[in-house]
């Protein structure tokens, strides 16, 4: 694969703004005598009582002279002392000193206030992706899968667009559906914000990490029987159990709320989905016969569940 010339310049680009915003380009460190190096040494070496000078310098990727002249200038300064291995009199161990520490101790202050304020001035949902892309960026240049957590929570302003949004865009690349779906799914949106009964119908969103990755209605068939609608999960998110998630959040509400069944209307192309219903206890009530719908043909299905 080549890498563009404008790829480097993006990342290029970026290093030097993220700079600029935690202001590490100025005299000192968040306004204090140390510059970003510095600081990085003064937080490495608090992790830990001792440090020998050769992991020191492996970890932080820094030139021997370099950090030699640095460790003499904090022992100068009151902040370090070095001293020969006890175990290995060829390798010398420093740590920091009381006052090395009331050094590291106002740093970490700083620092934490600065990206806190940093944080606050963003808007909630700003900062979810601001997190998430920082929590990616990291996970990708470390080699490691990323860990996201899924949590589940009740619709806000903008959701009921993503909704329509996502489920026309992934059944048109999933499924080739045209728009005559995300009509019907603009649809069932209106008619649960028209008569909302905010007793017996609920939404839930499916966030990963603050990001929209799932959603699932439960809306009211009649007085005994809810309906489950517009399950989707983004493909980003699956196998991580949310799927799974939506459904059974949406049993415990149908039950809560006195319906004695639920039912659901789904097609034979979405096999990933059926697996969640099955294994949430719903069977297979009736099998439509294939016909023209969506751009192209459709063989329904209908699945039931007591509660």
């Amino acid at each position: 694969m080549t890498i563009s010339a404008e790829d480097v310049s993006t990342v290029r680009s970026f290093n030097r703004f993220y700079t600029r915003v935690i202001g590490v380009l100025g005299d000192g460190l968040m306004h204090t005598p140390y510059s970003l190096t510095e600081a990085r040494v003064i937080f490495e070496l608090a992790q830990r009582d001792a440090t020998e000078v050769l992991d020191l310098r492996r970890t932080l990727d820094l030139d021997a002279g370099y950090l030699s002249r640095m460790l003499a200038r904090f022992e100068s300064d009151g902040l370090v002392l070095r001293e020969r291995s006890p175990g290995d009199a060829r390798r010398q161990i420093v740590r920091l000193t009381r006052q090395g520490r009331e050094v590291f101790a106002m740093l970490d202050e700083r620092s934490v206030a600065e990206i806190r304020d940093m944080l606050e001035r963003l808007p909630d949902d700003e900062r979810g992706r601001l997190v998430t892309a920082m929590r990616t960026i990291r996970g990708i240049l470390d080699g490691e899968a990323p860990s996201r957590t899924v949590a589940l929570r009740p619709l806000r302003p903008g959701d009921l667009g993503w909704v329509v949004q996502r489920n026309g865009a992934l059944y048109d690349a999933e499924c080739g559906w045209d728009r005559t779906y995300e009509a019907l799914v603009a649809k069932v949106v209106a008619d649960y914000v028209d008569g909302h009964d905010p007793e017996r119908e609920n939404a839930w969103i499916a966030e990963a990490d603050g990001e929209p990755v799932g959603s699932v209605f439960c809306v009211r068939r009649d007085d005994r029987v809810a309906q489950l609608r517009l399950l989707h999960v983004e493909p980003s998110a699956r196998g991580m159990g949310v799927g799974t998630a939506l459904v059974d959040e949406c049993l415990r509400f149908a039950a809560a709320a006195g319906y004695r069944e639920i039912m659901l209307w789904t097609t034979a192309l979405q096999k990933a989905a059926r697996r969640v219903y099955e294994r949430a206890g719903f069977e297979l009530e009736l099998e439509e016969e294939p016909v023209e719908r969506f751009g192209t043909r459709i063989h329904g299905q209908y699945w039931r569940r007591r509660l």
